[in-house]
Formats: C-alpha cells, sequence, structure tokens
C-alpha cells in the first residue's frame, strides 16, 4: 500500500502528524513550526519506524515555497520594493559577504577545504523566504515599512543565490574553467533574469490581469481559485525552466504582476489555504532531512553554525541598518527576521556535495542549524519591543544614536507658513497615503508627510512638499510636523500594531485633533471605535477614495 501510493500516504502522515504536534506545541506555548519541524523528523529517514518519501516531500514543499511567495508578490507593489532598493541591496550583499567570511572561516577550522568552506559560508548567509513570511504575516509586520525592507533584502539574496548556483559548477565543478572564463557564464545568468523581470512587467502586466477579468465574467468560483494556482505554480515553473530563475522568483514576480489587478485582494484571499497547507508541508520536509544524530556527535559545530546564522548575520544587517540612519526598531526587525537559513541553503549544499568540495557532515550541520533556527526565530521575534526599550533605557550612546542630528528628521526652515498651522498631518506614504496626497493637492489643501522610509521623504523634499522623516510613535517626530497646530491627523500606514501608540501619542500633544485611521479590517475598525476618532475606514477595494473624501470633507468643516 505504502509503494502503490507515496504521495497519498506521505500527504496524510505530514499534514497529520503536523496536526498533532502543531497543537501540542501550542498547548505548551511554543510556536506550531516547531510541532511541524518534530513531526518531519519522526518521519523522516534518520528515525526508526515508518518514513515517508523524502523527494516527493520535497516537491511538495517547493510547491508551497511558490504559492507564499505568490502571495508576497499580491501584497508587494513594484514601487514598495524600488523604495527600499537603497537599504536591500546594499544590506544584503554586506550581510551576505560578513556570513560567508564567518561560515567559512568556522570551516577552514575544522580543515575543509577553501572551495568547500567558501560554499558553506555561502549557504549560511542566506535566509528562509517562508520562515519570514509566516512570521511576519503572523504579526501583521508584511504590509509595514520593516516587512518591506526585510522582503527586499530576501528578493536581492533570492537574485545572489541564482547567480551563485549557476556559477558554482564553472566555478568547482569537474569542467571548472576558472575566472578568464567566467565573464560569459556571469553576463547569461544576468541576461536571463532581465529577460524573465522584463516580461513579466511588459506583458504580464497586460495577459494576467486581463485572463482573470476573463474567468471571473463565468462565475465559478472553482474556475477563478483554479486560475490563481494555476498561474503561481505554473509561472514558477516557466521562470525556471525557460529563464533559469528560482521557482521563487518566478512565483513573486507573478504575484507583483497581478497585483495591480482588481482582482488582487480577491486572488490572495483564494489561495490563502493553499499557501497555509503546503507552507506546512516545507516544515515537515525540513524536518525530515535532520538527523539527531549530528546533535550527539558534533554538537559544538552545530553551536557555532547556529552563532554564525543567529548572531553574526543578525548584528551585521542591524550595523548596517543603523549605519544607514533607520531608527533601532528596524534595524532590530530586520536583524531578526534575517536571523534563519532554509531552501537555498539546502540546495546550495546539496549541489556542493554532488560537485564533491563538501564533505558529507556539511548537510547535516546545515540542517541542524537550520532546524534550530527556525524553531528559535518566532521567539526572536517577540524579543523586539522589550530589547528595544531595554537598549535605549540601559545606553546613552542608543539613545544618542536615536535622537542623532538628521536633516530629514525635521521641517527645512524655509518651511512656508501654511504647513505649521491647520494643516493635515499624513501618515505614511504607500498606495492609500499617495492617493491621499493627490486628493489634497488637487484641493490645495496643506499637510505634512510623516513617513519612516527615508527615499520617500528625500524624494518628496526633492518635488517641493513638506515631509519628515520618522516613527509617529515617537512624540518627536509628530512635534516636528507641528501637530500641535495641525487641524488634521490622518494615519494611512497598514501595520495595525502601531495604531493606538500613533493615537495616544497625537493626542497627548494636540488633545482636540481629529483623527482618520485606516483600519485593517471591519474588525479592528470596531476595535478602535473606544478611541472616540473622527472617522475609521477599513480596507475594502474604495479605500483611497473613502479616505480622501473624508479627508477632504474634515478639512471643510475645520
Amino acid at each position: 500500500m505504502h509503494d502503490s501510493m507515496p504521495l497519498i500516504v506521505t500527504l496524510a502522515a505530514a499534514l497529520g502528524l503536523a496536526l498533532v504536534l502543531g497543537w501540542l506545541a501550542m498547548l505548551a506555548r511554543l510556536p506550531a513550526l516547531v510541532g511541524y519541524l518534530v513531526a518531519g523528523a519522526l518521519i523522516g529517514p534518520h528515525t526508526p519506524g515508518f518514513v515517508a518519501d523524502v523527494p516527493l516531500a520535497m516537491q511538495l514543499a517547493e510547491v508551497g515555497v511558490m504559492l507564499l511567495m505568490f502571495g508576497v508578490g499580491l501584497h508587494f507593489s513594484i514601487d514598495d520594493l524600488l523604495a527600499v532598493r537603497r537599504i536591500a541591496l546594499p544590506g544584503a550583499v554586506v550581510q551576505m559577504a560578513v556570513a560567508t567570511a564567518l561560515g567559512a572561516a568556522l570551516a577552514l577550522a575544522w580543515g575543509w577545504p577553501l572551495q568547500g568552506a567558501i560554499v558553506f559560508g555561502v549557504a549560511l548567509s542566506v535566509a528562509s523566504t517562508v520562515v519570514l513570511l509566516r512570521a511576519l504575516e503572523a504579526r501583521g509586520l508584511l504590509d509595514s515599512r520593516n516587512g518591506r525592507i526585510a522582503v527586499g533584502w530576501l528578493v536581492v539574496e533570492d537574485l545572489a543565490m541564482v547567480l551563485v548556483l549557476v556559477l558554482l559548477p564553472v566555478l568547482v565543478g569537474p569542467q571548472a574553467r576558472g575566472m578568464a572564463e567566467l565573464g560569459w557564464p556571469l553576463a547569461k545568468t544576468v541576461l536571463a533574469v532581465a529577460a524573465f523581470v522584463g516580461v513579466m512587467l511588459l506583458a504580464g502586466r497586460r495577459v494576467l490581469p486581463w485572463l482573470l477579468w476573463q474567468i471571473s465574467r463565468t462565475g465559478s468560483r472553482e474556475l477563478f481559485t483554479l486560475c490563481v494556482i494555476a498561474v503561481a505554480v505554473g509561472l514558477a515553473y516557466a521562470a525556471s525552466a525557460l529563464f533559469g530563475v528560482s521557482v521563487a522568483l518566478g512565483a513573486f514576480f507573478a504575484g507583483l504582476v497581478l497585483r495591480e489587478s482588481e482582482f488582487s485582494h480577491r486572488a490572495a484571499d483564494e489561495s490563502l489555504p493553499f499557501r497555509d497547507a503546503f507552507a506546512v508541508l516545507f516544515f515537515v520536509s525540513v524536518g525530515m532531512l535532520f538527523d539527531p544524530r549530528v546533535m550527539l556527535d558534533r554538537p559544538l559545530q552545530v553551536l557555532a553554525v547556529v552563532a554564525v546564522v543567529m548572531l553574526g548575520k543578525s548584528l551585521a544587517a542591524a550595523v548596517l541598518v543603523l549605519a544607514l540612519r533607520y531608527p533601532l526598531h528596524s534595524a532590530l526587525t530586520v536583524s531578526v527576521s534575517l536571523a534563519q537559513i532554509g531552501e537555498f541553503s539546502f540546495i546550495l549544499i546539496a549541489l556542493g556535495t554532488k560537485l564533491g568540495v563538501l564533505p558529507g557532515e556539511a548537510q547535516s550541520l546545515v540542517v541542524a542549524a537550520a532546524l534550530l533556527s527556525i524553531a528559535l526565530n518566532p521567539l526572536l521575534f517577540t524579543l523586539v519591543g522589550p530589547l528595544e526599550r531595554w537598549v535605549l533605557a540601559k545606553s546613552a550612546f542608543a539613545r544618542r544614536l536615536e535622537a542623532r542630528d538628521d536633516p530629514l528628521a525635521a521641517l527645512p526652515p524655509s518651511t512656508d507658513d501654511r504647513f505649521l498651522a491647520k494643516q493635515a498631518v499624513l501618515v505614511g506614504y504607500g498606495t492609500i497615503g499617495r492617493h491621499l496626497a493627490q486628493a489634497l493637492d488637487a484641493a490645495k489643501r496643506p499637510y505634512v508627510v510623516v513617513e519612516q522610509n527615508r527615499e520617500r521623504v528625500q524624494a518628496l523634499r526633492d518635488e517641493g512638499r513638506a515631509a519628515v522623516a520618522g516613527d509617529a510613535c515617537d512624540p518627536a517626530t509628530l512635534v516636528q510636523a507641528h501637530i500641535a497646530r495641525a487641524g488634521l491627523l490622518v494615519i494611512a500606514v497598514p501595520d495595525s500594531t502601531e495604531l493606538r501608540p500613533m493615537i495616544a501619542t497625537a493626542r497627548a500633544l494636540n488633545p482636540a485633533i481629529p483623527i482618520i485611521v485606516r483600519a485593517a479590517s471591519e474588525a479592528e475598525a470596531r476595535l478602535l471605535e473606544s478611541e472616540n476618532l473622527d472617522r475609521v475606514l477599513h480596507a475594502n477595494g474604495a479605500l483611497a477614495h473613502a479616505m480622501a473624501d473624508a479627508v477632504l470633507e474634515r478639512l471643510a468643516r475645520a
């Protein structure tokens, strides 16, 4: 029975055991994914008893990666991706270089050859897409500024790993040709990635929304769901087969293109159950690779690898984020987001072992480090807030760092007086914020933008607009936006965890100020009714227009 139905048996064992152990983990106040990882170890080849089909489980996990990246693309606009390029690009490059150096140094200390040490270091330098997305979604941070930075960071890492996987056989394989003949393979890879992105942005923008519209006209929900899943998986495979791009990036750009369709919210909702189910299979598949004997045979090596992944890599990311003048909260959130390893790490280690540059224990060490870092990653997220408060309370240097002189943190002295009294203070300049700014411009109403993304603030100032960089939960930021004399506060950020602190800060500085808030859902809108706000609007298809009408109506009564 087991041999004749490997897919059914693998699915039944993986999902059933994951359900039981995930539930037990939650009862023990642990993340459910710890149960999923243990479930994988129990049905894997390294523990006694039933053994599931490992290659088949890996393919199912790959589908989970595709669907999760597709979902991210549906929530992550091209403008969002470009907005974080100045931090995501240098951040990913520097952090990967530091982690690679640390991992290679460990491997060299263990007596591994130089080529194998470098490959091992690169494998430790890249974070898990699935783990990051699950952590951000669970905390409502996926659409936040810090969430966009972390996702953009991982997109850059994925692009870098595509190049590494293509070039590694050329450099260290049996037919390695050395640096002299590296130009063409490198150019070929870059051109393939550029061609895929170009096709998706030019042709995909027209074809995919049109296809969803045609399917929607049939009125069949099952056809619409089928279309969404087929697009996600089909384009991910096509990206890999035709352009040599990873399936994760292929699915991400498919979602990115579909985001511009009016059916993007429905597509996200319809694909959510599939994303959740296959994400569980991903964690189970990671657990199946785990050999518990490595914890007994090489405990110090495992701890050293975990330290590189969770400390070395994270510290490098945090220092760089702070160096780019982002707040401590952003540095901590991004560094914690990267404190694990996953999909590409396993692929690269397998390739390195196949090419003969890595010893046999390399895969066991990487999987053990992945298991521990993935299990501990949710705990690190819960420590971000308390750690930030502790650091600021105990460290004068940290407080000076937060309060350092920043030309974007205050309005220029030349700012016109009309922006300093009776103005609207607009918190957040994402998709909704830009629409509100356009409506205010059309009505010739003055406003000051408060935005944490420094690149956006600089761009607004270059256009002659009044904008302040900073966190609206910080009283100093709202003081610089002249909230005390403002006529209206409009909160258009998607991060629901920051709404109440922003409202409390604004009320402390201007108790009578009218406030209009964007809520993430109807349920959250009901919760905010107790805050005595002027208007609360929850996310729906006409949110931007509804908020613009409410803002202009309130200003007209001021």
